[in-house]
């Protein structure tokens, strides 16, 4: 079992960067000779290019003093905002691999307020990496404030998005923003993203660095291989990257990196994962918006190193809260999406339910560390308020290099073992029996399982709940088969204390699982819980 560790921090931080600019701008076999381009886009000459030169040039870059990234244009750039983005859009037809049988044309986006500093694109073909150039005739801009004698010939791009290879509309892919990267599958529907690196998120009197890729090389393979390399760069680490994507039922990225530090960092995130949560049926009572549900992602999945399944339902905390999984050599982590019933949002704008589930799974050993996840208040959904990583417990100092290689699933649902049931919903309420006196304090928590050996059991059948508590009194523990359904209800009390009122928000933490003939039936459940007044 994972140990758990939690802390709460008494600032409301909040991440708040541009969610959906992305999404609104199966490979064959393709040549990697020079491919004919429309013209509307230019291409610098080819220079040669493979990974180890990335990865020299990294460590290079991490032996000089770190210079911040520089803003073209910076007036102009500063004052694109959300509506007049809108009005700038890329030209299809100037797509880089436009009109190539089987490849994926990729779109280019324009620099705007929330991302004004450039990044360098190349296209890698057997001719070597050209350099994409900006060409104000890829973009049309429709009346506003801007056109395009309103920037500079060398401009530059804010990042790319890949389109579906078969000409449908949409995304696939989206690359922009500091080290920002999403997926559309399975449901063409964007949600969550991955990050680069997180470097210091939660430490104490340090504000949160946020890496940034500079560049990147794009390579269109055949075999129904994209390749994206990039150059990652911050105050503290510069590093070489390469993204191996493949397309099938759920899209795969082989993640591998080389990092290189300038200076020692106090937490390490690897394979970030960054997303929302303001309100599920687990906290509805709290919600001011009239859709029933409003998430990208409602719970932390873990495969342990010793081989245990948690899920851990998300919160919106009143504060800051950290919470670690202390682990070796994990199998796996991610954030996911459990809930998938249209009428649980009744949102046909952003449809939440189709939002992707993102699984981390470990390339090789990682020795001792923790996944940690970091819940940041929110009021609205429109800021990404989850962090999700891996903090090694050995942390670099200046003049480390680290390697990390790991593979990034968008799909449904995480990869899981057919025979083990997963936790599907969180409520809570007040304590007792209706028609009863009610306790003045406590909650009633109600926890649904399906899945696995789930519905060949029937309430006589010996299914045990098993139910733990950090703290407090739990009663009236009971599970059953919901009538007319595959799926079980696990249903108890949890009472605690009047908290300490110097730590008000301290939470309590629970964990459950049923069990049949001694062997776990689920997942087990660990959910952070406050005790809530009704």
């Amino acid at each position: 079992m994972a140990d758990q560790l939690s802390s709460t921090s008494p600032t409301p931080a909040r991440r708040s960067f541009l969610r959906g600019l992305a999404g609104l701008a199966g490979l064959a076999a393709l040549p990697r000779a020079a491919w004919a381009q429309a013209g509307l886009v230019p291409l610098g000459p080819p220079r040669a290019y493979d990974f180890d030169r990335l990865a020299r040039m990294a460590r290079e870059l991490a032996g000089r003093a770190y210079v911040p990234p520089p803003t073209p244009a910076a007036e102009t750039v500063a004052g694109v905002d959300y509506d007049d983005y809108q009005r700038i859009r890329f030209r299809e037809e100037a797509a880089l691999f436009a009109g190539q049988a089987d490849a994926h044309p990729i779109g280019l986006f324009h620099l705007h307020k929330f991302a004004p500093s450039p990044v360098t694109l190349s296209v890698v073909t057997d001719a070597g990496a050209q350099a994409v150039l900006y060409s104000p005739n890829a973009f049309s801009f429709a009346p506003g404030r801007f056109t395009a004698e309103s920037f500079p010939a060398d401009l530059g791009y804010a990042g790319f998005r890949v389109k579906h290879a078969d000409g449908r509309p949409g995304d696939w892919l989206a690359f922009m923003g500091a080290s920002y990267f999403r997926s559309s599958d399975p449901f063409d529907q964007y949600g969550l993203s991955a990050r680069g690196l997180a470097i210091d998120t939660t430490v104490a009197g340090r504000a949160e660095e946020f890496p940034r890729f500079t560049s990147f090389w794009i390579d269109q393979r055949p075999a129904g291989v994209l390749v994206i390399d990039a150059l990652l760069d911050s105050p503290s680490v510069a590093g070489a990257y390469r993204i191996e994507i493949r397309r099938g039922a759920a899209t795969t990225m082989d993640v591998t990196t080389r990092l290189f530090f300038r200076e020692g960092v106090r937490q390490l995130g690897v394979a970030p994962l960054t997303s929302m949560f303001w309100y599920s049926e687990t906290n509805r009572h709290a919600a001011t918006d009239w859709r029933p549900e409003i998430h990208d992602s409602d719970g932390l999945a873990l495969w342990t190193g010793a081989g245990e399944r948690l899920i851990r339902p998300l919160n919106n905390p009143p504060v800051v809260v950290t919470s670690s999984f202390v682990d070796e050599n994990p199998r796996g982590f991610g954030l996911v999406k459990r809930d998938r019933a249209f009428a649980n949002f009744e949102d046909d704008g952003v449809f939440y339910e189709k939002r992707p589930s993102v699984w981390v799974e470990p390339l090789g050993e990682w020795g001792r560390g923790a996944v940690q996840l970091v819940e940041i208040p929110t009021d609205d959904e429109i800021h990404d308020n989850i962090v999700a990583f891996w903090n090694p417990e050995r942390l670099p100092a200046a003049g480390d290099e680290r390697a990390f290689a790991y593979r990034l699933h968008w799909a449904a649902d995480e990869p899981r073992e057919a025979t083990l049931g997963r936790a599907v919903a969180t409520r809570l309420g007040r304590p007792g029996a209706p028609g009863s006196v009610r306790p003045p304090r406590g909650n009633k928590i109600v926890v649904d399982f399906a899945g696995g050996r789930l519905a060949e059991l029937g309430s006589g059948d010996g299914v045990e709940p098993i139910v733990a508590a950090g703290a407090g009194t739990v009663s009236g523990v009971y599970a059953l088969r919901v009538r007319g359904h595959d799926h079980w209800r696990l249903v108890f009390d949890i009472d605690v204390p009047d908290t300490d009122a110097s730590d008000p928000y301290r939470p309590v933490e629970l964990r459950a699982y049923l069990a049949h003939g001694g062997e776990p039936l689920t997942e087990t459940w660990a959910f952070q819980h406050r005790p809530v007044r009704f």
